[in-house]
């Protein structure tokens, strides 16, 4: 379609409006986006042996979390050193890198000899998750053309919640082969064995395409590779962009970088300033309202409240599904209406959605393998679990992101994004390590807790939150 359309002028710096390879553009972006569907499929392929592996391994539900938060470590050292890596030795390296840990975490995790081997191969692939966070994002805005860079970003955020749902899918689809048995025998593994098994298969792909797709313009030039650089930004910007031009911004853009530091952040009654408190409690609500208890634990939630294996991971699935058509509509909404109102729906809507949820798990009855629940009350909470993952994925779920990525001043952007992706870290593990123990404790209980977060979320977003719709990033500070 864009090859029979006349280009449009160009804008500053000679840029192609309309690149004559657009299609080439997608797939570069769409193989650096499978990061992020590793990214998704790593953190909720877990979901579904979360009950095998506590009767396999005959432990309890604090052993058990910390299994399952162990790839949350990884996640924050990944993250963390992902940027210098990939400065020393290039994107797309870093992109090679990643996958091998997710191959090999995933077959390691399928043939774990013990529960800390087990834990051992989930910090590694937790590892590979934080430089995909990283990496990905980071990659697509280099080689993307100005004009198509906002929506080629969003292939990253889409790609993490076709992870989520893709692996839940594979999940079901295995428990069927295995009649509804986490440890049922396929091939002479237990099936939740093959539900960790199969990430090999796209993160063999992953590491594949990786082969296929052009460094960053921006890291060649970082190491004198200028002509080299011309020619990916010939590849993806096409033939009519003033390539020297071009290398000239890019060139300027990092010769006038401030490399921020934590030194920066300082200032302010709290000891940090003003701006970076408000990204931390953003990150943090993100978390604490309980999103990740969805996805990863819903299937063992669903089936401790009565609900049979294969149904739990059905729903697993289509709330998975409710997360994309959520996300979608975030990315149609969030430039139209606006960061805060469009925060402001979300938090209304999880409160209201964890409230009911909360009530409807008070009428759990029974213990061990003979739980039941009130048919009203089982559907109530079904349909209030969807409409938290909803509310959730069509606000906060890529309004923090956005967020995040506007609202520092550009002198500390850097270092403040990085303590406020810490803390998300932080939190992100206090939810998933704590989940089984307040579960066994009160599940209604439980579900109070996060409804309270959703709750004060609201004056959160009221009194300190910044609107940054429409503004310049040079107007932010």
């Amino acid at each position: 379609m864009t090859s029979s359309t006349a280009p449009a002028p160009a804008p500053k710096g000679g840029r192609a409006a309309h690149p004559a390879h657009l299609g080439h553009v997608v797939f570069i972006t769409a193989a650096a986006a499978m990061g992020g569907f590793l990214f998704g499929y790593d953190s909720s392929v877990i979901n579904g042996a979360v009950v095998a592996i506590r009767d396999r391994f005959d432990v309890g539900s604090e052993v058990l979390a910390q299994v399952i938060a162990a790839a949350l470590i990884g996640c924050a050292f990944g993250a963390a050193t992902a940027g210098r890596i990939a400065d020393r030795i290039g994107r797309i390296r870093c992109m090679q890198i990643a996958a091998v840990l997710f191959t090999a975490s995933a077959l390691g995790s399928a043939l774990p000899f013990a529960l800390w081997d087990l834990a051992l191969w989930r910090v590694i692939g937790g590892f590979g998750i934080g430089m995909a966070s990283v990496i990905g994002p980071a990659y697509i805005a280099e080689v993307s053309p100005p004009a198509y860079r906002g929506r080629l970003a969003s292939f990253q955020q889409a790609a993490i919640v076709i992870g989520i749902a893709v692996s839940q899918l594979v999940n079901w689809g295995i428990l069927n082969l295995a009649d509804g048995d986490q440890r049922g025998e396929i091939a002479g593994l237990e099936a939740w064995q093959w539900m960790l098994g199969v990430m090999v298969v796209p993160a063999v792909l992953y590491g594949l395409m990786s082969f296929v797709i052009p460094e960053s313009p921006r890291f060649l030039i970082s190491v004198g590779r200028t002509d080299d650089a011309r020619a990916v930004l010939r590849e993806v910007e096409g033939s009519g962009a003033d390539l020297d031009a071009r290398i000239g911004e890019i060139e300027l853009a990092m010769r006038s970088e401030h490399k921020s530091t934590f030194k920066d952040l300082l200032g302010g009654r709290f000891g940090l300033l003003p701006i970076v408190w408000v990204g931390i409690g953003l990150s943090v609500f993100q978390q604490l309202v309980g999103i990740n208890v969805i996805f990863y634990y819903s299937s063992a939630l669903w089936q401790s409240v009565g609900i049979d294996p294969s149904s739990s991971f059905l729903y697993s699935f289509t709330t998975s599904i409710i997360n994309i058509i959520g996300t979608v509509i975030a990315m149609i909404f969030v430039d139209r209406l606006g960061r805060k109102p469009l925060a402001l729906i979300g938090s209304v809507g999880m409160a209201l959605s964890l409230g009911l949820a909360a009530w409807a798990f008070s009428y759990k009855e029974g213990s061990g393998d003979d739980i039941t629940m009130p048919d009203t009350q089982g559907t109530v909470a079904l349909v209030a679990a969807h409409s938290f993952v909803l509310f959730f994925a069509l606000s906060w779920g890529v309004v923090v992101w956005v967020l995040l990525g506007e609202m520092f001043p550009s002198r500390i952007r850097a270092a403040a994004l990085g303590v406020a992706a810490a803390a998300q870290w932080v939190a992100n593990w206090l939810v998933t390590v704590t989940f089984p123990t307040l579960a066994d404790w009160n599940l209604s209980g439980a579900y109070v807790i996060y409804t309270v977060f959703a709750a004060l979320s609201i004056p959160f977003i009221l009194k300190w939150v910044p609107e940054t719709k429409g503004k310049a990033l040079e107007e932010m500070g």
